[in-house]
C-alpha cells in the first residue's frame, strides 16, 4: 500500500545572491507524496537535506517556484541523482541562467497546468512580481498552497531587486491567491506557515 498523500517538510541553510549582494538564508523544503512517490518543491542549498525528506520514494518532478539561486542551486544535481525532470516557468529564464549556464530545466510550467502525484492534484498558479516566472502550487485536496517567495506570514515577498515589482506582486496575490478559500494553509519558501484568510485580512483584498 502506498499510504495516504502527505506533505513533508524540512529546513536547509545557505545563501541567496543577487545584484552583487549575498545573504544567509534558511529555505523550506516541501515534498508532497505518499510512501512510494513524491514531488519536490524547489531545490535549495543541499541535495542531502532534500534526500533526507524524500527517502527511498520515486521523485516524479522537481518543481521550482522561481529561479532565484537559493531555490534552484542544487536542482541539476538533484535531477541527476533521482532521475526526475525540473519544471520552471519560462519567464524566469533570465534568473535561471545567472546560476546555471550549462544546464536548463526540462519542462515549462504554465498558469492553470496540473501536476499529479500520489492521487492528488497540484494546480500551477502564475503569480509574477517577486520574480517574472514565480508560481504557486495549489493542492485543493490538501487544503494548502505552496507559495515560494510570493506570499509569507506577514505579507508579500520581497521586491526592489532586479526583475521584481511590488505592484505586480500585490496584484498577483490579490487576484490569484486571495481567490482561494480563507482556510487554505500557506506553505512558504522561508519561515512559518500562515493562511490565506490571515494574509488577506492583513493586506486587504483590494
Amino acid at each position: 500500500m502506498a499510504g495516504q498523500v502527505r506533505v513533508d517538510h524540512a529546513v536547509t541553510s545557505g545563501t541567496f545572491s543577487l545584484d552583487g549582494e549575498t545573504f544567509d538564508v534558511e529555505n523550506n523544503i516541501w515534498v508532497i507524496g505518499d510512501d512510494e512517490e513524491c514531488i519536490v518543491i524547489d531545490a535549495p542549498h543541499s541535495v542531502d537535506d532534500i534526500i533526507a525528506v524524500v527517502g527511498t520514494r520515486k521523485v516524479r518532478a522537481i518543481v521550482c517556484t522561481h529561479a532565484h539561486d537559493d531555490h534552484i542551486r542544487v536542482a541539476p544535481e538533484l535531477r541527476e541523482l533521482v532521475i526526475a525532470p525540473i519544471l520552471l516557468h519560462p519567464d524566469d529564464k533570465v534568473l535561471w541562467t545567472m546560476t546555471h549556464l550549462d544546464h536548463l530545466w526540462d519542462v515549462d510550467l504554465s498558469d492553470g497546468q496540473t501536476l499529479e502525484v500520489a492521487g492528488t492534484t497540484l494546480r500551477v498558479l502564475h503569480t509574477p512580481g517577486h520574480a517574472p516566472g514565480s508560481v504557486c502550487l495549489y493542492a485543493p485536496d490538501l487544503r494548502c498552497v505552496f507559495t515560494g517567495d510570493t506570499l509569507f506570514q506577514g505579507g508579500p515577498g520581497a521586491t526592489g531587486r532586479s526583475f521584481s515589482d511590488r505592484p505586480t506582486l500585490e496584484a498577483s496575490i490579490r487576484a490569484t491567491l486571495f481567490a482561494l478559500p480563507d482556510e487554505t494553509v500557506v506553505h512558504t519558501g522561508h519561515g512559518a506557515d500562515t493562511t490565506i484568510g490571515a494574509e488577506a485580512e492583513a493586506l486587504g483584498r483590494g
